[in-house]
């Protein structure tokens, strides 16, 4: 049957007659204009303090006087080329295939490029790589960052390239008389050319040693494979292969072992042939990947150590314990479930412990998983946690002469940083490479500045046999140098980086096959020559022993990466900062997750307050011998009591003031968890949340659907996903036969876009694709937190309850008030639904009747259409809309002081896309389904004579969705892929019984909950 439960966004909607909701419901605008301040009084209305904006916003539904905003558009002259230069063809973007491996983020994408400008990242689907996240979306931006280094310094003074060389070789070379140990202290190094590199330096100067280290660590992962199968590296898993899941603390959707698993991970999530992978988790905090799982255990960090050796015991030695708690009795049942399975099965952990790992190896090995593949290995994260651990200690001791960093911030981001500090004065050199100023750079002697990913050559192993290249995509933008380019000259090579990487690959890699062809295709694999693994034993007793010691707390805090900030590279990103977190939905914020109950025991709050947006409470955490002040406390439905949770890549030093926010949680970053304890104190925190924006509450049952395997099989389908039914001659009947409104003509293409909210994880790339194809503004906390977001696209995250009608039959509590307050009850567990909405381009839409000036229109093609220049502002679209997905742009985002983002100065606007326009204030803005795509697509078919193909149309957020979730093309194309998923029984459309007829719809979601 249909899931009916009660969904919910926020625990403000669950209170009860909720004044604060109701408006929200029944206003638009929720902040309240001060009319009496210069209405209220003739005498004094010529000298008021209400400002334009306020008496505008009271007025505008006058057209007259809206019409005098539409006056203030700029008009921006642009002069084309004299000589056009014969590889760029104006108005024609070109796509060059290159990688990203920035030690967090490794894929192979396509850059769009635009008269010499990158201003897209797309994923280079050709490739075996080439999905991308929120992240890696928004490195184009980075690349305009005004905060990047101009030039080479040399203590915090900007010097020449040659007196950098200069002085460093000196003592480089001072170092190699002396016998002076010199050590590189680098990120993830995946380059088989920059590490050749570091081996010819090792071989000139002596004693040279590389060690790596990762801001997020899987050191512990590598250690525990190099024990059982002799490679320090990582397995490879395919979820796709996988019939049950299981997660111990693995957040496998978001950056453990260095992502990339949605792709596998969503095509078991399809229900086919009555079957479907199933995902259980087992996890403290709420997780993107938790929020994916069809059941979902809520344990403390030290629950789930114990959690794993129960695992361990209950499969491999065939202990089932006799314990009468809820936890062992989810694990037997878990353990069923995976010898049920068998080698279709997969446990996976993030415990950042050896011993963990290797016990879930052991696992995998024992039902001899077809999911994980220990042969042909990852190669995305190399960190050696105990090699940085004795790289200070020799620091400390005086025996370390010079350290060269890389793509690393230790100074940042080391548990122990000021202890790295304090050592790195004691080495006679100390040099960084960094992109822009940061806490190492300014704690070291030199700083050589490197350019951007897309401004250089380098080539990346990510997978076994898998070779990327990466390539320029511009000309260097500052006085930067690339690392390997200084390692040459160090050596004394006047070879530059480029002929040094085609050498290589033409005599190690290409095997004879054409450079060209490899760099237009930007990847190149080869078989490869030895598969074979070793197979060590291990003596798991001892591991089982060495776990059973770890011993909880009353409160144990852990530390988390967000699917925006990461590690904190991107920092200075504005589309990353502003992207919502999809599980909490606040902007612009770090914050301490905390259980209800457990802030409720220590006395802490959030508060809704009346114009919507939350406040927090403020707490010092202590924990790992450090204390972290006035840390803004955000209450998490799904956070295991007895654990809190901080994310990391906050707290920078250096960074734009807008930018440079929250607490540093790295001092926490070692270690399973810790012992933690807080301390509430004085102040409140204004957080930026969109939880409570755009609120359907009581429409819940139209706006998200979702069903059980169980009743998707078995079960009809108006049980589960029925039609809205309407009253026509005292008969039901369902919507085609019956209309307010005539037909459009179907005549053509017709786009839809179909969305799977089976698949969508939530991950958020298709919502910073969409800012980078259309402009769209960042508008900083303070707009966020007054409700006025310029997201075109947006993930509703919905929480729900799990008293149903039937439960609640069952139970006999149904039409009761008991029933309502079980419905109505914040659960401590909820499950979660992501749900995209962006504007739904009915054929019957809204909006275009009650445009007074034609601004917006329905177009041939089924797109729903603004015309900026015509839009005056009265915002009555906005007001007649359903779905809540048109945007009032209140002020001029762009070339203003007052919202200093990527928009406002000449480096910046490099990225925008002149195939869209930049609006201007006063007007109206909403989804497009990126019309200057699907023009561009018809206008290259016609150009070649031909059909336009199925799947060649694409929007923004179809092209990015690394799940494929998203799906766009001619429903008029009747053996198109969107075609036949809008026939598909999942099929349903948003708020279907108001007879908008939406051209977007979505496939329901279905859980697989079914026990042992």
């Amino acid at each position: 049957m249909a899931s009916n439960k009660k969904y919910w966004k926020s625990v403000e909607e669950l209170k009860e007659n909720s004044s604060i909701v109701e408006k929200l419901k029944q206003k638009e605008f929720v902040e309240d204009i001060p009319t009496d301040q210069f209405l209220g009084d003739k005498d004094t209305l010529d000298s008021s303090s209400t400002s334009r904006r306020d008496f505008l916003k009271y007025v505008g539904f006058s057209t007259a006087v809206a019409s005098l905003a539409a006056c203030e558009g700029p008009v921006t002259k642009s002069i084309p080329f004299v000589i056009k230069p014969d590889d760029i063809t104006p108005g024609v973007a070109e796509y060059f295939a290159t990688t990203i491996a920035d030690g967090i983020d490794f894929a192979n994408v396509l850059v769009k490029v635009r008269e010499g400008r990158p201003i897209k990242i797309e994923p280079n689907k050709e490739s075996l790589n080439g999905s991308t996240n929120a992240r890696v979306q928004a490195s184009v931006l980075s690349l305009y960052d005004n905060n990047r280094l101009k030039g080479p310094k040399a203590k915090s003074e900007t010097i020449s390239w040659n007196k950098f060389d200069t002085e460093i070789l000196a003592k480089l070379n001072e170092l190699k008389e002396n016998g002076e140990k010199i050590v590189f202290l680098t990120g993830t190094c995946a380059s088989p050319s920059t590490s050749s590199l570091v081996k010819k330096f090792s071989e000139q100067y002596g004693n040279v040693e590389h060690v790596v280290y990762d801001a997020i660590s899987e050191s512990a992962a590598l250690d525990a494979m190099k024990e059982m199968y002799g490679k320090r590296t990582l397995p490879d898993y395919d979820f796709s292969k996988a019939e049950v899941i299981v997660s111990v603390g693995a957040d496998f959707l978001g950056d453990w072992q260095g992502g990339g698993f949605s792709a596998g991970y969503a095509k078991g999530r399809i229900p086919k042939n009555g079957k479907m992978s199933q995902h259980i988790q087992l996890e403290s905090n709420m997780s993107l990947t938790g929020a994916n799982a069809d059941k979902r255990v809520m344990i403390k960090p030290s629950q789930q150590v114990n959690a794993l050796i129960k695992l361990y015991q209950a499969i491999v030695s065939g202990v089932a314990t006799r314990e009468m708690s809820p936890l062992n009795t989810a694990i037997q049942d878990i353990a069923k479930q995976i010898k049920a399975a068998g080698s279709n099965a997969i446990v996976v952990t993030g415990i950042q412990d050896k011993n963990a790992q290797l016990l879930a190896l052991q696992i995998n090995k024992a039902i001899q998983s077809k999911v994980i593949d220990v042969a042909n290995t990852r190669n995305v994260r190399h960190g050696d946690d105990a090699k940085v651990a004795q790289l200070i200690t020799d620091m400390k001791a005086g025996k370390i002469g010079a350290v060269i960093m890389h793509n690393t911030n230790p100074v940042y981001s080391l548990p122990n940083a000021k202890e790295f500090t304090e050592a790195l004065k004691k080495t006679k050199l100390s040099v960084s490479f960094a992109m822009s100023d940061n806490e190492t750079t300014n704690a070291s002697q030199y700083v050589g500045a490197i350019p951007h990913y897309l401004e250089t050559w380098s080539d990346v192993l990510i997978k076994k046999g898998q070779y990327s290249l990466t390539q320029p995509t511009i000309h260097k933008l500052f006085d930067t140098r690339q690392f390997q380019e200084t390692l040459l000259k160090w050596i004394g090579s006047d070879e530059s980086f480029y002929d040094y990487l085609k050498g290589t690959w033409s005599s190690n890699i290409l095997g004879g096959k054409s450079w060209n062809q490899a760099l237009h295709d930007g990847t190149f694999s080869v078989s490869a020559a030895n598969n074979e693994i070793l197979d060590n034993d291990v003596d798991i007793s001892a591991v089982g022993a060495a776990l059973s010691k770890i011993k909880g707390s009353d409160l144990e805090l852990t530390v988390y990466t967000k699917a925006g900030i990461g590690d904190g590279q991107q920092a200075n990103n504005p589309w990353l900062q502003e992207l919502p977190d999809p599980i909490t939905r606040t902007t612009w914020d770090n914050y301490l997750l905390v259980s209800r109950i457990d802030a409720e025991r220590l006395g802490l709050e959030n508060r809704t307050v009346d114009n919507g947006a939350l406040n927090g409470d403020m707490v010092n955490i202590t924990a790992n011998g450090v204390t972290v002040e006035n840390v803004p406390v955000y209450i998490q439905p799904g956070q295991a009591p007895g654990s809190i949770a901080l994310a990391l890549g906050y707290g920078e030093k250096g960074l734009q003031k807008e930018m440079s926010i929250g607490v540093n949680a790295f001092p926490f970053a070692n270690g399973i968890f810790h012992n933690a304890s807080i301390e509430k104190v004085l102040g409140e925190h204004e957080f930026a949340c969109v939880q409570l924006q755009h609120t359907i509450m009581g429409r819940e049952g139209e706006i998200t659907k979702e069903t059980t395997l169980a009743d998707f099989v078995s079960k009809p389908k108006d049980e589960w996903n029925s039609p809205p039914k309407f009253s026509l001659d005292h008969q039901e009947v369902t919507q085609d036969k019956v209309d307010l409104w005539e037909k459009f003509d179907d005549l053509g293409t017709k786009f839809n876009l179909s969305i799977d909210l089976a698949t969508c994880t939530g991950c958020a790339a298709c919502v910073i694709a969409c800012h980078a194809e259309n402009n769209v503004p960042v508008v900083g906390k303070h707009e966020i937190r007054v409700s006025r977001d310029m997201h075109w696209m947006r993930i509703d995250r919905y929480y729900s309850s799990d008293m149903t009608v039937e439960k609640g039959k069952e139970e006999g509590i149904f039409g009761t008030g008991d029933f309502f307050k079980a419905q109505t009850q914040p659960t401590d567990a909820p499950e979660v639904s992501f749900q995209p909405v962006m504007c739904q381009h009915c054929n019957h839409a809204p909006c275009e009747t009650v445009c007074p000036v034609a601004a917006t229109s329905h177009g041939l093609q089924g797109q729903n259409q603004m015309a900026y220049n015509r839009c005056v502002g009265t915002r009555y679209c906005a007001n007649n809309c359903p779905y809540r997905v048109r945007r009032f742009n209140w002020f001029k985002y762009f070339d203003n002081n007052e919202f200093d983002f990527n928009m406002n100065n000449d480096l910046g606007r490099m990225v925008l896309n002149p195939d869209v326009v930049v609006r201007s204030r006063g007007v109206m803005e909403k989804c497009s389904m990126c019309i200057q795509m699907t023009q561009l697509t018809i206008l290259n078919a016609k150009k070649e004579g031909r059909a336009v193909a199925d799947g060649e149309f694409q929007t923004a957020c179809s092209n990015a969705c690394p799940t494929d979730a998203i799906v766009f093309g001619d429903v008029n194309n009747k053996v198109s892929k969107v075609a036949q998923l809008e026939k598909d029984d999942r099929s349903f459309k948003l708020l279907d019984f108001v007879g908008t007829k939406p051209n977007v719809f979505y496939q329901l979601k279905v859980k697989n909950t079914k026990e042992a």
